[in-house]
């Protein structure tokens, strides 16, 4: 494992590079994401019967708003999250997040209408996009270039191991007890624990990023190390081919999780399924999507990113043509499986990508803008298939996704260099 030592340009005490010589820190901060992941669960089964059955929200798109609050805050925060670490450090941009989720499970509880439910989305997104792009940019700081895909794929693993398990808990916990309050109870405890947590042990890692700045190689010229927020934006979004191609493979990939989000479950209970099931079912794509993460990160370590995310964009499409001409528990829950498997060749990797190409000194900014465009998915996700659900159905509106799918995998097929694994790696 790397163990690199460099005095960072500060000139401060040189941080060491590497798993091994980072394990407590890493393996604190796989803890704490799992929280992250776990607090947003605590919605994914629940909330969307919540809409339908005690708000009674008929129009899939009316329902959906929770997830276009959701998304839009949550991708400007993930913007800002970068900038902020930069200027102020890791840590307290992680603590801020956690203290933006603490009103949310009592909004969700309490709620008597659903501006309520929204308006806990929009603090939940900022929570999200502060604690999980944080949680990213201090893994990749921990681990330095060689096993950057290794850390990826831990910190979404943990993330989405979370979701699932958490998801798979709140059905429960709503059959047994009721849509409100047991569910979000759970969720109360994650945020108070992520809280406590980051704010006793969880220890400051951007001299980490100094340390690696004085080795880094750029995988290409406009690359460089004194690039402004602004040139930042537009080298991640437009102009450099594997940072945009990683930016609209993850807006795309996304805009699939907020289609099964949000109408997956109403889907599956407009079929007849119980509580259980479609628990069950929730979790079954998010479990299968954060399990995979912790071999798909590494194998692209070894392999290269551009086929691993070409392909998993391709296998989630052919997943989400199954679960829209499919009808019962044994295939959707095939369809899930599957779709979770895509994903985890292509969420890891995609953070990976960025990584490699980004210097350190802006790293934090560029994962910032991608997890931008990523979650703005989200957004984009609930409109289009709210929508389209509106107008033609449920299984049209995830046959389109699908199609989306598919070509977000070719334009990365076509556009994303294919060696830019092994540019920033310190020579």
């Amino acid at each position: 494992m790397q163990g690199n030592t460099l005095r960072g340009t500060s000139g401060s005490t040189p941080a060491v590079l590497g798993l091994r010589q980072n394990l407590a820190q890493f393996m604190l901060l796989v803890a704490v994401n799992a929280l992250v992941g776990g607090t947003l669960g605590q919605e994914r089964t629940v909330l969307p019967l919540l809409a339908s059955q005690e708000f009674h929200l008929d129009l899939y798109t009316g329902a959906l708003t929770y997830i276009l609050a959701f998304g839009l805050s949550k991708a400007a925060m993930n913007y800002f999250a970068g900038t902020l670490s930069d200027r102020y450090g890791r840590k307290p941009v992680l603590i801020a997040g956690w203290l933006a989720a603490v009103p949310v499970p009592v909004m969700l509880i309490v709620g008597p209408s659903w501006g309520w439910i929204v308006a806990a989305n929009v603090l939940l997104g900022v929570s999200q996009g502060l604690t999980w792009s944080t949680a990213v940019i201090m893994k990749m700081d921990l681990v330095g270039p060689k096993q950057r895909g290794l850390a990826m794929g831990f910190n979404e693993a943990a993330g989405y191991l979370g979701v699932a398990v958490t998801a798979l808990a709140t059905g429960y916990l709503a059959t047994a007890y009721g849509l409100r309050p047991a569910p979000f109870l759970l969720g109360a405890a994650y945020i108070a624990l992520g809280l406590g947590l980051t704010v006793l042990a969880v220890r400051e890692t951007h001299h980490h990023a100094r340390t690696e700045a004085a080795g880094h190689v750029s995988a290409q010229g406009g690359a460089h190390a004194g690039l402004t927020t602004g040139q930042v934006f537009t080298l991640t979004s437009f102009k450099d081919r594997s940072l945009s191609a990683a930016s609209q493979a993850g807006l795309v990939n996304n805009l699939n999780d907020g289609l099964a989000w949000g109408l997956f479950p109403v889907l599956f209970a407009g079929a007849g399924l119980g509580l259980g099931q479609i628990g069950i079912l929730a979790a079954a794509y998010p479990a299968a999507w954060g399990a995979a993460q912790l071999v798909t990160g590494a194998a692209s370590d070894r392999w290269g990113r551009k086929w691993f995310i070409a392909a998993g964009m391709l296998v989630q499409a052919a997943a989400l043509a199954v679960i829209a001409s499919a009808h019962g528990f044994a295939p959707w829950l095939a369809g899930a499986v599957v779709l979770g498997l895509g994903t985890a060749m292509v969420y890891p990797t995609l953070l990976a990508a960025i990584g490699d190409v980004a210097h350190p000194a802006w790293r934090a900014r560029s994962v910032g803008v991608y997890r931008l465009w990523r979650d703005g998915g989200f957004a984009v996700g609930a409109l289009l298939s709210g929508v389209l659900a509106d107008l033609y159905g449920i299984p049209a509106a995830i046959a389109a996704v699908a199609v989306l799918t598919a070509v977000s995998g070719l334009v990365v097929a076509v556009r994303m260099r294919g060696n830019d694994h092994a540019a920033g790696q310190t020579p």
